[in-house]
């Protein structure tokens, strides 16, 4: 029974003439589980890429025209009482004129025109309103790759989706509240449509008219307000489909940030150029203090030009082992005092003078240093 009732639908045991692939029906965006970055929103937008309802400008671009013509009923209607009685006056002329045709247009551009520049307006406005101001061409440009067909995403988010039922259930929805809607007024009017027999064509089509236009008018709030659940909606699912795997998201760092290896390599370079530079000072420091293995501090004093002692050079292990070295070979001074090398190194960059609190400790090493060596560097 189980074989039977899954063998049309590509199970294991689906003849070939059934066969299949449920891989249409995957979802392709598996695996996209990070939420979208600055930079990918800001790309999908400039593609035109927005979360945006339709339904939203559909009940504007109703609504707002349906009122014109409710406030301009009657400049209309006498517009076109003038039309028709000019006409009517050109039933006995045999050929259509030049003249004949030009008011033929201009009747239509004042019937036409305030409508038609309301709906312009109507949709402009709803579009504003849900992305702002955002003018491309690209969702008008012409993509070859889709003109290849892909049945198993068709099918997916036609017939298989969220989307697919939200919309199913939405245009369900629709019908129910404008036949609603539509029944009520014609219920609560049918009393007064009975007398229409024996009323003048004036009354019956002003009646008829303004149930209409009521029923027009209920009907596009009420799609308004339909459209509302479907923004979120919609909103939602423009989020969804920006969302990014975990390797999207190393590459646009890296493209943002640059290649980690290429920037490793740079900050490799960095570092010689500096090591290079603070041996060079080595020979230039008055004193060496040293850890005396791990670490190698090299100071300079000038009090000409110097708030305080400076550290020209610095190192730890091999690097310190290097400084001492160069500082034997040039003769110059190494103290060894633990503390004050490990506290040098950790707190004092290249170039950068020494923090007041080691001032006096400073001056005393300096101060055997110059006696010593017979300096007069320090009074």
């Amino acid at each position: 029974m189980m074989e039977t009732l899954l063998r049309p639908f590509g199970s294991p045991f689906a003849e070939s003439r059934w066969n299949i692939d449920l891989q249409w029906f995957a979802a392709e965006d598996e695996g996209r589980t990070e939420d979208p970055t600055e930079q990918k929103i800001r790309k999908a937008r400039e593609e035109g890429k927005v979360a945006k309802s339709s339904e939203f400008t559909s009940s504007l671009v109703l609504l707002f025209p349906i009122v014109a013509l409710g406030i301009l009923a009657p400049r209309m209607f006498g517009t076109m009482e003038e039309m028709l009685r000019y006409y009517l006056s050109l039933l006995s002329e045999a050929d259509l004129t030049g003249e004949q045709i030009v008011a033929f247009f201009r009747y239509f551009i004042r019937l036409v025109a305030p409508v038609a520049s309301v709906a312009v307006a109507a949709a402009l406005f709803g579009n504003i309103i849900q992305v702002g101001f955002l003018f491309t061409s690209k969702p008008i440009t012409p993509d070859f790759s889709k003109i290849v067909p892909r049945f198993g995403k068709f099918i997916q988010r036609s017939f298989l989706s969220g989307e697919a039922l939200f919309n199913l259930m939405k245009s369900i929805l629709k019908v129910l509240i404008i036949g609603i809607i539509a029944y009520i007024n014609i219920k609560n009017n049918l009393d007064i449509f009975a007398f229409f027999v024996n009323a003048p064509f004036e009354v019956a089509f002003s009646t008829i008219g303004s149930v209409a236009f009521r029923i027009l008018v209920e009907s596009s709030i009420a799609l308004l307000a339909l459209s509302l659940p479907d923004y979120l909606f919609q909103r939602r699912q423009h989020r969804e489909s920006l969302k990014m795997t975990k390797q999207e998201i190393k590459e646009e760092r890296k493209t943002m940030e640059g290649d980690p290896l290429i920037k490793s390599r740079l900050r490799e370079r960095m570092r010689d150029v500096l090591n290079r530079n603070m041996i060079r000072k080595v020979p230039e420091a008055d004193v060496i203090i040293t850890n005396p293995t791990h670490f190698a501090v090299g100071m300079e004093w000038e009090r000409e030009r110097m708030v305080a002692p400076m550290v020209i050079a610095k190192g730890q292990d091999n690097m310190a082992q290097r400084i001492k070295a160069i500082a034997r070979e040039h003769d110059v001074p190494i103290v060894e005092n633990k503390p004050l090398a490990r506290a040098l190194y950790a707190e004092v960059e290249v170039g950068e003078v020494i923090p007041e609190r080691y001032y006096e400790v400073m001056a005393t090493i300096l101060a055997e240093v110059y006696r010593v060596n017979g300096g007069s560097k320090v009074s």
